[in-house]
């Protein structure tokens, strides 16, 4: 199975191209951060980023993700919203170490090359409405951007760009590059050597 990391800057559209994408009939699996923060802040707690847990919980949603996802996979390629490497480049921005969960889990996909090497870098699009679970400026946008490519080719991904654009533009330029990455080589039509 082939799976795809869409990531990039806070607020550039990344769940409504994946929300696009699954109507396209691809498997995606939805960011963990998020589900981390809204859950926690259901239970009261209205900036779970501080509470020192924070990374490690992420971590262990994303593995959880991960592992369910794959083993219900019914299809050959999926594509996760974020991956353990925005993790980090989360810690990175929030300045916290980095954790033993999250160094381990960071191994354990690279060991077993759980994720494709060509990740999706989705680009801003000049601005970036805070959320509950997004409380940052288009400024800090842009310094979170810069933190995510530098981690993603700190541990060897190449970034596929996605530029700012229409939803259906961009989720077809991601379809074309999965399509073309997973079609099968041409034969060769060469014909044989005399004997």
């Amino acid at each position: 199975m082939k799976r795809y990391i869409l990531t990039g800057t806070p607020g550039a559209g990344k769940t409504t191209i994946l929300r696009e994408l699954a109507e396209q009939g691809f498997e995606v699996v939805e960011e963990a951060a998020t589900a981390v923060i809204a859950h926690e802040q259901a239970r009261g707690v209205p900036e779970p980023w501080t509470r020192a847990a924070f990374i490690d919980d992420i971590v262990d949603l994303q593995r959880q993700r991960q592992v369910r996802s794959s083993a219900r996979g019914s299809g050959s390629v999926q594509i996760y919203d974020r991956s353990p490497v925005c993790t980090h480049a989360l810690s990175v921005y929030l300045g916290r170490p980095v954790t033993d969960a999250l160094a381990a889990e960071i191994e354990r996909i690279t060991r077993e090359r759980v994720y494709e090497r060509r990740v999706f870098f989705v680009r801003n699009t000049a601005f970036c409405e805070p959320t509950a679970a997004r409380r940052i400026s288009f400024g800090e946008s842009l310094v979170f951007e810069r933190i995510h490519e530098e981690s993603y080719r700190r541990f060897g991904y190449e970034l596929v760009e996605v530029p700012a654009a229409p939803v259906a533009v961009r989720a077809a330029s991601i379809a074309d590059a999965i399509a073309g990455a997973t079609a099968p080589a041409p034969a060769d039509t060469a014909p044989a050597p005399e004997p």
